[in-house]
C-alpha cells in the first residue's frame, strides 16, 4: 500500500513539472504585449522555415541609424504551408518587410506572429500573413 501511494504521489509530481514546462513554452501572453501591437519595418537576414517554430530574422534601422537584429516567431513550417502557401522561398534575404504584431514586452526585438500579426512585402504591399482577427473576412464571405 505504502509503494502505490508513493508512485501515485510520483506521477502526481511529475505531471505537474510537464504540465508547467508545456504552459511555461506557450506563455505568450505574459511574454508579449498584445495590447499594444507595434509596426516594425526591416531587411530579411533569414527564414528558418521550420517545426515546431519558424523563424524570420531581419535588420532593424531606428531613427538615429543604427542597426539592429529582430526576430519573429510564427507557427510551424508545415502550419504556414497549409494555410498561407509559404514555402522556404517565401522570404529571402533582401526582402524589405514590415510587420505588425506583439513585441516583446522587455522592449527587446522579439516578437510573436502565432497571434494577431501581419507580414506586407514593404515594396509591392502584398500581405503574406494576415492572423490579426478584426480584418479577416466572416466564414460565409471567404466562401464565396
Amino acid at each position: 500500500m505504502k509503494h502505490k501511494r508513493m508512485a501515485s504521489l510520483f506521477v502526481s509530481f511529475a505531471a505537474l513539472l510537464l504540465e508547467s514546462q508545456a504552459l511555461a513554452h506557450h506563455g505568450f501572453a505574459g511574454r508579449y504585449d498584445e495590447d499594444h501591437p507595434v509596426t516594425v519595418a526591416g531587411t530579411v537576414v533569414e527564414l528558418q522555415f521550420v517545426n515546431p517554430h519558424s523563424m524570420i530574422f531581419f535588420d532593424v534601422t531606428d531613427k538615429t541609424g543604427k542597426t539592429e537584429r529582430w526576430q519573429a516567431e510564427l507557427g510551424s513550417a508545415a502550419q504556414l504551408h497549409s494555410t498561407e502557401g509559404w514555402t522556404r522561398t517565401t522570404l529571402s534575404a533582401g526582402d524589405k518587410i514590415t510587420i505588425v504584431g506583439p513585441q516583446n514586452k522587455n522592449g527587446s526585438g522579439d516578437m510573436n506572429l502565432s497571434h494577431e500579426s501581419k507580414i506586407i512585402m514593404t515594396e509591392t504591399g502584398k500581405v503574406i500573413h494576415n492572423s490579426i482577427k478584426a480584418e479577416q473576412a466572416p466564414p460565409a464571405a471567404r466562401a464565396n
